[in-house]
C-alpha cells in the first residue's frame, strides 16, 4: 500500500499552477482547511477558479488572494458578506473582475457527486423560475419542469479531517464531512490537513473516505 504521508506544506500544493481549478470544503467554517488554503495564498499561482460553499470564509483567512484578484471565478452557493458595507469580493463581483456561479447549495452537492461517480450531467427541478436558469436547457419530465446541470470536477481538492492513517483512509469528526467525501471524488489530486495520523489503520467501520481518493495527507492543527 502507498503511504501518503507528506513533510512540508509546500509539498501539500505541488504541481498547482495558474489557471487552476480548487475545490475547498467546509460548511459555516466546519472542515474548512485553513492551513492549505494560507499555503495556497502563498502560492504565486494566478488566474485560479474555487469550488466551495461560501466565498465570504476565504476573504475572511485569506484577503491577499482575494485582494490581489488571484481569483477569476468561484462556483459557490454564498456570496454575501457579513458586514453593511460590500465585502471586496462582492465590489470585485459587481464590477466584473470576479466571475461569480451561483448554485442552489443541493445542486452543487449532486454536480461534486456526478463529478466523482462520472455522471457528466443531470436534470433537477431546482431552480426553476429563478435567473439561476438563464441560459440553461430546461425539459419536461412528467409535467416537472427540469434544468440541466452538468458535473463538477477540479485538479485539486483541499480538505479538513480530524483523523487519518498512513495510507490516507480518512474519518472526520461531525460537521467536517460536509461536502468533503464528493470533492475528494471529483478532483484530479486530494489533499486532506488532518489532526492527527495514527500509525495502525483505521478501523474499516470509521472510514469517512477511502484512501484510494486521497493522494495527499499532512498532520497539522486547526488553526482557527
Amino acid at each position: 500500500m502507498i503511504d501518503k504521508r507528506i513533510d512540508s506544506i509546500e509539498q501539500a500544493l505541488d504541481g498547482l499552477t495558474d489557471g487552476a481549478s480548487v475545490m475547498i470544503s467546509g460548511f459555516g467554517g466546519a472542515g474548512l482547511p485553513v492551513n492549505l488554503i494560507q499555503a495556497l495564498d502563498k502560492t504565486a499561482a494566478r488566474n485560479l477558479t474555487l469550488l466551495l460553499n461560501s466565498i465570504r470564509f476565504i476573504e475572511t483567512y485569506v484577503p491577499a488572494m482575494i485582494g490581489d484578484r488571484r481569483v477569476v471565478k468561484t462556483i459557490c452557493t454564498a456570496a454575501r458578506g457579513r458586514g453593511s458595507e460590500p465585502a471586496l469580493f462582492e465590489r470585485q463581483i459587481a464590477d466584473g473582475t470576479l466571475d461569480l456561479e451561483l448554485v442552489p447549495q443541493g445542486t452543487f452537492a449532486e454536480r461534486l457527486r456526478a463529478g466523482g461517480a462520472g455522471i457528466r450531467a443531470f436534470y433537477t427541478p431546482t431552480g426553476i423560475g429563478t435567473t439561476l436558469v438563464e441560459g440553461k436547457e430546461v425539459r419536461d419530465f412528467d409535467g416537472t419542469p427540469c434544468v440541466l446541470e452538468t458535473a463538477l470536477k477540479a485538479d485539486f481538492a483541499l480538505l479538513r479531517a480530524d483523523v487519518a492513517d498512513h495510507w490516507g483512509n480518512i474519518a472526520f469528526r461531525g460537521l467536517q464531512a460536509n461536502f468533503g467525501p464528493a470533492m475528494a471524488t471529483a478532483a484530479r489530486v486530494t489533499v486532506v490537513e488532518v489532526t492527527t495520523i495514527q500509525d495502525e489503520p483505521l478501523d474499516p467501520a470509521a472510514v469517512d473516505i477511502a484512501g484510494v481518493y486521497i493522494d495527499r495527507i499532512i498532520e497539522l492543527a486547526d488553526s482557527r
